[in-house]
């Protein structure tokens, strides 16, 4: 059968994705689950992330959310039966590609997929649910009462952080990057109490966050992205700038950021103290990092499935391509930094 993997390229070259034939041992080990792939998530691969915890390969596996059914269980594993219908993300580690037929894949990265969930739609929302989920519940210690605000929320990202805060009552308030989007946002069903539009400029989001809160601020922010520099270029003209993130919080608020590379200069340091507040870096992969938090992770992930389910999280369904397409698409997605699906 054949997979899609990525060839790193030397320096600043760009990574360069081909099929390559693969094969799965006949013999299942004790804990692994055979699953047939249906459909399988592309998101961007964070190859200096993979540098960092020591994966240096010359062909990195592509495709790691997915959505399938079972074929075969090894002796030890008590979670799963074949045909059973199971989702979940791939190790960071794993020698499977995702856009393989077949993946043996270890029972404790899985849980049930309810019977009317789509696997396209799972497979291309479980990331964003579960960086929702670690940013919410994880970092932020959401509860009901506080108020959030959710940069560009038309993001797939961003939908599912207004999606579960609204179900867990808080309010929420979030931008808009486009007039579409700022369309969009407005006839969200719940309702987000304020869609402040930056495409115009950023510069009403101070103002228009503390007439909302009566000057207190918000106690969440959660960003997709931060702009350092005061200095615009056309991909981060967007994006907040780091001070007005802190501005717009509250006395004891909480900042959760995308930002990978965030530095903080020392009068930032001081205004985060000034007013309690704290700041986190959410990297979803880190549920993989110890076995103590495995328990936790499979709780997340099957919540996020359920919500899915019962309407709770309403993702934005994602346009399935086709097998064939698969390389083209994954190039657009690292090009890019966004998301597709492929179905099997």
């Amino acid at each position: 059968m054949k997979g899609l993997y990525c060839q790193a390229g030397v320096s600043d070259a760009e990574p360069k994705f081909v099929i390559q034939e693969t094969s799965l041992p006949e013999a299942l080990c004790s804990h692994l689950v055979r699953v047939q792939v249906k459909a399988c998530g592309l998101s961007p691969l964070d190859l200096k992330l993979l540098n960092d915890v020591g994966i240096q390969r010359d062909f990195i596996p592509v495709g790691r959310e997915v959505a399938g059914v079972v074929l075969q269980v090894g002796a030890k594993v008590s979670f799963f039966q074949p045909e059973d219908e199971v989702v979940g993300i791939l190790p960071l580690d794993s020698p499977c590609s995702g856009l393989c037929d077949s993946i043996d894949i270890d029972e404790h990265y899985l849980v049930q997929k309810p019977e009317k969930l789509s696997s396209v739609c799972v497979a291309g929302a479980l990331r964003d649910g579960l960086c929702a989920y670690t940013a919410l519940h994880t970092h932020a210690r959401m509860a009901a009462g506080h108020t959030l605000l959710v940069m560009d929320g038309g993001s797939s990202f961003g939908l599912m952080c207004i999606q579960l805060a609204c179900y867990h009552g808080v309010k929420v308030f979030t931008t808009s990057h486009s007039p579409q989007k700022h369309a969009f946002l407005e006839q969200l069903r719940p309702s987000v109490a304020k869609v402040i539009p930056v495409y115009t400029g950023s510069a009403d989001l101070l103002p228009v966050v503390l007439e909302e809160t009566g000057g207190l601020g918000v106690d969440i922010v959660i960003d997709s992205g931060v702009r350092l520099q005061e200095e615009e270029s056309e991909e981060t003209k967007l994006l907040p700038h780091k001070h007005d993130i802190i501005s717009v919080l509250g006395v004891g608020g909480h900042w959760v950021t995308s930002h990978k590379e965030l530095q903080l200069d020392p009068p930032d340091c001081r205004f985060l103290h000034l007013k309690s507040a704290s700041m986190s870096f959410l990297n979803h992969e880190v549920w993989m990092a110890s076995s103590a938090q495995q328990g936790r992770y499979l709780h997340i992930l099957k919540d996020i499935v359920e919500k899915m389910s019962t309407g709770v999280l309403r993702p934005q369904p994602e346009e399935a391509v086709p097998l064939y397409e698969a390389t083209v698409a994954m190039e657009t997605v690292q090009r890019h930094q966004k998301k597709a699906v492929v179905q099997l």
